[in-house]
Order: C-alpha cells, then sequence, then structure tokens
C-alpha cells in the first residue's frame, strides 16, 4: 500500500493505535481476573509485571523503529532480520493469527452484549451470531478494499465513541462513592481459593496481555506515517494513556463487588459492575460501549489483518500474489484470504460453543511469539552497539535496562502460559509453513537455509501433532 500525501500525523497514528488496542479487553477487566481465581493482590502484582513489562516492551518497539526505520513491516521485519526467514515468517503468521482471532474474540462478545437485549443471539457464538458475524466480517472487508487511509481516518470517532461508556463508569464510582475499601482488602491475598499467589499472578496475564494487543499499531502501519520516530512515538503516547485506564477500571471494580461476586458477572463483565453502582441503565450503557466499542475494533483489526498480510508479502515472505492491489490502493487477495479464513474460524467456533474468552486466550497465545522475537531482537541489536554511538553513558544503560527488560517480560508470557494454549497455538502455526514453502519456491531461495530454521520447523511439527493426539483423546480442549 502506498503511502497518500504527506503520510499520517501524530495524532492518526497514536489513535490508531489507542483504537487498535482499546476494544472488548476494557469492558471485561472487572470479571475476567476474578474468573481466573486471581484476587486483589495478585491482580496488582500482575499489572505491575505487565505495565513494567508492556512499557519496556514498548520502548523496544520505539527504539527498533528509530534504529532500523528501514524495517517497515514491524514484528516480522525484526523478527526476520534478526533470526532468519523461517523464524520471521512465523512471526508474521503469528501476528496475522493474533489479528483474526482477535476479530472472532469481538465478533462472540458483540453478539453476546447484543444478546441482552435480543436473545436470539445467545451467548455470541449460536448459529444466529454466527450468520450475522459473517455478514459483518464480509462488509467489512469491502469496505478496507476501499482505501486503507480513508478507513484509518474513521478510526478516530470511533476511538472516541468507545471511551465514553468507560469514562462514565469510572466517574460513576468515584462520585457515587460506591469504592470500599473493606471489600477491596477482603481476602486480599485469595489464601482460601486453593490457589498460590503465584498461580493467581500467572492466570492473570492472559487477560494483561489481551488488553495491550495493538499497542505496537502504530509500529505496524509505520510505512504510513509521515515518519517511522512518529510511529514510535505514538505506540509510547497510547500506551501510557491506556495502562491508566486499565489499572483504574481494575482497582475500582474490585473496591465496588468481591472477587466471587465478579467472577459470577456475565459478558461483559463492566455491565455488572456499573449496574450495582447506578442501576439498569448502566448496564445498558456499558452494553451499547461494548456494541460501538467490538464494531470499531472489528474494522480496525480487519485492517492489521490486511496489513500484515501485505507487508510481509512485500518482502517476499507470503507468495507474491498477497501484494495485488485495485486502483484505491487496497492488496485484493490480501483482503480475501483474510475475510475467508475468519469465516472458517466463525464455524469452527460455532462448532465448537466457544466462548469470548477462549477466543482471546488463543489471540493472545498467537501473539506472545512475536513480542518475545521482537525484544530478542532488540537485545540483539544492543549488544552489538547498534544506534548507541554517541550516547553517554546514563542513555546507554537505560536502553540495556529496557532491552534485558522487554526480554525477560517476553520470557514471562511465554512461561505464564498454559501448557494447552501453546499446544494449541503450534497447531495454529504449523499451516502456515505451507504459505512459506510457496514463496521461498517463488524466490527460487532454499526452504530452510539455516540449521535453525530445521530445527524450529521440526520443534512446531512436533507439538502440533501432539496437540491434535490430545484434542482427539480430550485430553485437552478449546
Amino acid at each position: 500500500m502506498n503511502n497518500n500525501g504527506e503520510g499520517l500525523s501524530l495524532g492518526k497514528i497514536t489513535m490508531f493505535a489507542i483504537g487498535a488496542t482499546l476494544a472488548s479487553g476494557a469492558f471485561s477487566l472487572s470479571g475476567d481476573f476474578a474468573a481466573e481465581g486471581a484476587h486483589t493482590l495478585a491482580v496488582l502484582v500482575g499489572w505491575a509485571i505487565s505495565g513494567l513489562g508492556m512499557l519496556t516492551l514498548t520502548l523496544c518497539f520505539f527504539r527498533l523503529s528509530v534504529v532500523k526505520p528501514e524495517l517497515t513491516s514491524g514484528l516480522y521485519s525484526y523478527a526476520k532480520t534478526g533470526f532468519g526467514e523461517y523464524i520471521g515468517f512465523n512471526s508474521a503468521w503469528g501476528f496475522w493469527l493474533s489479528a483474526l482471532l482477535g476479530n472472532i474474540s469481538f465478533i462472540t462478545l458483540l453478539f453476546a452484549s447484543l444478546g441482552n437485549f435480543f436473545p436470539v443471539f445467545g451467548n455470541g457464538s449460536n448459529a444466529v451470531s454466527i450468520i450475522a458475524g459473517s455478514l459483518i466480517v464480509w462488509a467489512f472487508g469491502f469496505l478496507v478494499m476501499r482505501g486503507v487511509n480513508e478507513a484509518i481516518a474513521i478510526n478516530t470517532v470511533v476511538v472516541i465513541a468507545k471511551v465514553i461508556p468507560i469514562i462514565v463508569m469510572i466517574v460513576a464510582i468515584i462520585f457515587a462513592g460506591a469504592f470500599d475499601f473493606d471489600i477491596f482488602t477482603q481476602n486480599f491475598t485469595g489464601e482460601q481459593s486453593g490457589l498460590s499467589l503465584m498461580e493467581q499472578i500467572k492466570s492473570t496475564v492472559y487477560t494483561t496481555v489481551w488488553v495491550f494487543i495493538g499497542i505496537e499499531g502504530a509500529v505496524v502501519i509505520s510505512g504510513r506515517a509521515k515518519s517511522t520516530a512518529i510511529a514510535g512515538k505514538s505506540t509510547i503516547l497510547a500506551f501510557i494513556s491506556l495502562f491508566i485506564l486499565y489499572v483504574l477500571i481494575s482497582v475500582l471494580s474490585m473496591g465496588v463487588m468481591t472477587t466471587e461476586q465478579l467472577a459470577a458477572l456475565g459478558n461483559p463483565p463492566m455491565a455488572g459492575v456499573l449496574e450495582y453502582v447506578v442501576g439498569p441503565w448502566g448496564s445498558i450503557l456499558v452494553n451499547i460501549g461494548v456494541i460501538v466499542s467490538v464494531g470499531g475494533a472489528l474494522f480496525t483489526y480487519t485492517i492489521l489483518c490486511v496489513d500484515s498480510v501485505y507487508a510481509p508479502a512485500l518482502q517476499h515472505c507470503f507468495p507474491e500474489s498477497f501484494t495485488r492491489q485495485n486502483k484505491k490502493g487496497a492488496p485484493v487477495n490480501g483482503v480475501l484470504i483474510t475475510t475467508i479464513v475468519t469465516q472458517i474460524f466463525l464455524i469452527i467456533i460455532y462448532f465448537n460453543d466457544a466462548t469470548y474468552q477462549v477466543c482471546y486466550a488463543l489471540a493472545t497465545s498467537a501473539i506472545m511469539v512475536p513480542y518475545a522475537l521482537s525484544a530478542f531482537y532488540c537485545l540483539k541489536i544492543t549488544a552489538k552497539g547498534e544506534g548507541m554511538e554517541g550516547l553517554n553513558n546514563g542513555r546507554k544503560f537505560l536502553i540495556w535496562l529496557y532491552a534485558i527488560a522487554g526480554s525477560a517480560y517476553g520470557i514471562w508470557m511465554l512461561y505464564a502460559s498454559s501448557v494447552t494454549h501453546l499446544l494449541i497455538s503450534a497447531l495454529l502455526y504449523a499451516p502456515g509453513t505451507v504459505l512459506y514453502a510457496m514463496a521461498r519456491r517463488e524466490q527460487g531461495g532454499e526452504i530452510f537455509p539455516k540449521k535453525a530454521d530445521k530445527i524450529t520447523f521440526a520443534f512446531l511439527i512436533a507439538m502440533a501433532l501432539l496437540s491434535v493426539v490430545l484434542l482427539i483423546t480430550g485430553k485437552i480442549k478449546l
């Protein structure tokens, strides 16, 4: 896709990053921590780890965007340049899968929220919901074909619309005096839950990572910005704004209802909290907010899905056919493959009756590898001294600090993930190798040029086969 005019400004890229990140997760924070067994202390520690980890990861994105401005394809470029063709492909494939699965989760929550007004939609994954969701997916696909830069401009309006109910929830709790410190500290450590503090903290990882998926959106579309540095600054601004908002939602909710009460809330949990504070109209407002928010997120993630196919295809990661554009500059085949695969996943979700939480856990699992690889690459170029010329010792120390911390957070994400989700992620990653092999053949290159590529492929296939066996025998489930 080509830049139009002078490129997108700091404000538009920042709003895009916020729009790509602030979605359904904000409305489910109130209950999802509790539903996984995390009590107050574990949630606070989880946010501390996530806050520090995502900040340092964001700083890694920023540093890479400045030191490696030529790598305009974001996460894919970093993994490919740092670790080779096949690992780079899997980073691109994982990012695309995550955005695509994110869309699936949004659809299930959208219709679960509509189900609160119209029972025909049930829990968001019944036949009516899947049919309606399919229509939306195809409609957005055709809309993106009309031009992505125009679509990004619409995103700013959507961001403002979905922030309103969140602000209302925060203001209502504060001014209604609904926050009770005794409730906030009740069973503070969760000693009676049967889970250790570490188990509780680990249970927060999917939720805390999920609500930040998309924060790298400014980097992913950095080729559309006026400069790559603007994309990096936008990512940091978006992170700071969102982190403050997320912590406020979590802390205030835990001071309104007990962990047990929060865990029992339906989707979206924030609706139950606001109804508890101000009555039924609060629930109605939040459900409307979710519908607007998720609608906008579906649109934004469709753009991310398309860009995450098109940009790597330009660098011969995906087959060359994915680079074909229409008169509006939109990659037609990228839109089609994204829409078709999304449709296939919607059908799978229907037959498995999967919930919103299951869908976003899978989306989160898919993004963890690309995130970790980006941090590792930042550490690699730091160790080589790239971009360190002329910097004072204090600045060099800071760079080393967040490169190491970002890499450590990448390892933490993978460690805290459940074995089930990692196995299923391998099953999702493995089929992508077909497209990788097609692209390599088009270029006349060896499919696995390095020993590390062969080892990675063998490990991935082994994990995928084990996942199939465990799914068939019923030892793991979606």
